[in-house]
């Protein structure tokens, strides 16, 4: 093993692997390979890492941490061994629970780089997958502006419809299921999950929902199926075109809309209620007061209001994603604690009646996506290139173990537009199953 009196050698130039073991606490839980022949770790692990180019070094040593080995791994440069493309997960969590890095000394990085030279330090293009930094996205407008929300909404949801339905099953849900045990199938907890949101919201026939950020449309269908009016609203042209299809198809268009169009500029107001299912994360930390008071006028007295999103288990971390999820996959999304999200309802004058936590659901959830992208990976690499399937696979399996490892949580909060004397026209205990 290459130990720290090597790397200060003033003759000796470090290989790949040493200066992997160098950065490392030596212990590393998988095998490592790299194009000048170096290797370390054990031989026999079920799990490795091969850098295939210099390219990848480059990617590597110029965006330390995750954004640098996504560009490695996005581009092919490095490759993980023992696990299918379509769910990384395994490896991510070897080396998430058991590869520990140091921060090296002044001398440490001198001899790096010696040993890698300068031309392998000069920043080079991402792979094309990459969307822009955020200081680089001024010409896309203001952050949270109508237009910028509308370019990174396309970044992400306008990949492939034909992509997603691969991925996503047929429920065509790109949100937390809800499982009522380990063995259901995703399908089963989707329409569990849009179940969960129908009741909680106490909708009946004839009532009117607005649906915003509603996606391909799933959640306006299953309420329309039972007799509600629904406008859905969506930044994705491809998903409001597939939603309205589908929903002629299903002979629902006398009852429900898809449109493609900012939340902001639905005109209707009046509602019986709306759901918010995985639009929260997209809207900015602080917008949330712009936000939720919008929806509360948009409801009537007695109307409720159901926010399905992403959160971080606490109110104090830093809200904005980070390099990897910003440039590959949610650019400009933020998140923060349950806390702040049920403060900023309350504060315009909703009262929150219920929330729960569906963390270890969406772990199912993003394992079963990953399942579908293994089933279906030589088509999913067909419609939307290699590259973009590798970025879906990363993103899922990485996300099922933030939310396995509470880093990231899942939480429905349910609340009412109570009646100037405080009537809130629901049972006096939770109504649903």
């Amino acid at each position: 093993m290459t130990t720290l009196k090597a790397s200060r050698s003033q003759d000796h130039k470090l290989t790949i692997a040493e200066i992997l073991e160098t950065l490392s606490d030596g212990m590393l839980p998988l095998r490592f390979s790299a194009y000048d022949g170096s290797a370390a770790g054990p031989e026999d692990a079920p799990y490795g890492l091969h850098l295939k180019t210099t390219r990848g070094t480059t990617y590597l040593a110029t965006a330390p941490g995750d954004l640098g080995m996504a560009r490695a791994y996005v581009s092919g440069d490095l490759e993980a061994r023992g696990v299918h493309p379509g769910d990384p997960y395994e490896i991510l969590r070897v080396m998430g629970d058991e590869l520990h890095f140091r921060r090296p000394s002044a001398l440490t990085l001198a001899a790096i780089t010696r040993s890698l030279g300068w031309d392998l330090l000069r920043p080079i293009a991402p792979p094309p997958q990459e969307h822009l930094p955020r200081w680089r996205r001024v010409a896309e407008g203001l952050r949270h502006s109508k237009s910028r929300d509308a370019e990174v909404i396309h970044h992400h949801y306008d990949v492939s419809n034909t992509f997603y339905e691969y991925v996503l099953g047929p429920s065509m849900t790109y949100t937390c299921a809800c499982y009522e045990n380990a063995e259901q199938t995703l399908e089963e907890a989707q329409d569990n999950k849009y179940r969960l949101v129908f009741e909680k919201l106490g909708l009946q026939p004839g009532d009117r929902l607005l649906d915003i950020g509603c996606g391909w449309g799933s959640m306006v269908r299953y309420a329309a199926r039972r007799g509600v009016k629904v406008i859905g609203a969506t930044l994705s042209r491809e998903q409001a075109e597939w939603a309205q299809k589908a929903i002629a198809e299903e002979g629902l268009s006398d009852l429900a809309e898809v449109r493609f169009s900012d939340y902001r500029d639905v005109p209707e107001t009046g509602f019986d209620a709306i759901s918010s299912i995985g639009l929260t994360e997209h809207i900015g930390v602080g917008n949330y007061p712009a936000y939720f008071g919008l929806l509360q006028s948009k409801l009537r007295e007695g109307g409720r209001l159901l926010n399905h999103c992403i959160t971080r288990p606490d109110n104090q971390s830093q809200a904005r994603a980070g390099g990897f999820i910003d440039r590959y996959v949610f650019p400009d999304g933020e998140l923060t604690g349950s806390g702040r999200i049920i403060t900023e309802i309350q504060n315009v004058g909703l009262e929150v009646r219920h929330e729960e936590n569906l963390r270890e659901h969406y772990a199912l959830t993003l394992a079963g996506w990953c399942q579908n992208l293994v089933d279906n990976w030589d088509a999913c690499v067909e419609e939307v290139g290699e590259g973009t399937a590798r970025v879906w696979g990363l993103y899922m399996a990485g996300s099922r173990l933030g939310f396995e490892r509470n880093v990231v949580q899942l939480h429905q909060v349910l609340a009412v537009k109570l009646g100037p004397k405080g009537e809130a026209h629901v049972p006096l205990r939770p109504w649903w199953k």
